[in-house]
């Protein structure tokens, strides 16, 4: 026995999970707000709705607030366990999709489900307030819904507003080959050394850096740096023996949003013999 036209509940199910793969693959897209639209759904609802569908085709296997409270918690339940969870979580729905048509299609036309029936859904929790149905499953009603709003909100919290890590600056010095060696450490008067400065922000915020070098204590650069949360700063910068002298301390001091005193953010130095 089969079904001559496709469900539509399993053919929303399927469009959104197809709409959502272009957002994965293509990086343009993924940083849209669209993404949120078609990702959502099917992170919250869709995914655990293909499972139970799976699980239960037939139309009378399970009324609607059941089936409604199992696909949110099923789908809270899967979503953790698939990584990268929206291109996973969209192939292993259209599969599950699939998996429920073929099941759909060798049960009796009368069990079958081609459709979510929301007015029988919204009339059954209506009805369960009745006078005359039992207390407990008043109560039992207004627990489970309770329980999914606040089960979507902090999903959707827990998603929107991710856990901050540990905050702090890359601050570094390199040599001309844009590497941790070879120094301009040994100068002649009037030559110029290069070194390579950079500066990466893990702050969570953007951040003003004031930079000032020194040679040997005199100040001779400072420059104002603004940078958004994972943004970082690589130039290079030059600069010249002016006297001559053993171990002269050629210092780079940072200071963050303006904080310029006696205590710096962080400080680097290289010590330079000019002959």
């Amino acid at each position: 026995m089969t079904i001559k036209n496709f469900p539509k509940d399993l053919e929303v199910v399927i469009l959104f999970a197809l709409l959502c793969i272009p957002f994965v693959l293509i990086p343009r897209l993924s940083e849209t707000p669209v993404k949120m639209f078609f990702s959502f759904p099917l992170m919250f609802f869709l995914s655990g709705y293909s499972l139970i569908a799976v699980l239960f085709p037939g139309k009378d296997n399970l009324d609607g607030i059941e089936r409604l409270s199992l696909s949110i918690g099923s789908s809270i339940a899967v979503v953790p366990l698939l990584s990268p969870p929206l291109l996973v979580l969209s192939i292993f729905t259209i599969l599950l999709s699939t998996g429920a048509y073929a099941r759909r299609s060798i049960i009796p036309e009368k069990e079958r489900r081609f459709g979510v029936d929301f007015g029988s859904f919204f009339k059954s929790v209506k009805n369960s307030f009745k006078v005359n149905s039992a207390k407990i499953n008043r109560i039992l009603t207004i627990v489970l819904i309770i329980s999914i709003i606040f089960s979507i909100s902090l999903t959707v919290y827990v998603v929107v507003v991710p856990k901050q890590g540990e905050k702090f600056t890359e601050f570094y010095i390199l040599g001309t080959g844009g590497k941790a060696e070879n120094y301009p450490t040994q100068l002649t008067i009037g030559e110029e050394g290069e070194v390579i400065i950079g500066v990466v922000n893990h702050e969570y915020t953007n951040v003003t850096y004031q930079l000032e070098a020194k040679l040997d204590g005199t100040a001779i650069c400072e420059r104002s740096i603004g940078l958004m949360h994972n943004e970082s700063y690589e130039k290079p910068f030059l600069f010249k023996a002016e006297k001559k002298g053993e171990d002269q301390k050629l210092e780079f001091i940072l200071y963050k949003d303006g904080e310029i005193g006696p205590e710096s953010y962080l400080s680097l130095h290289l010590w330079i013999d000019v002959n």
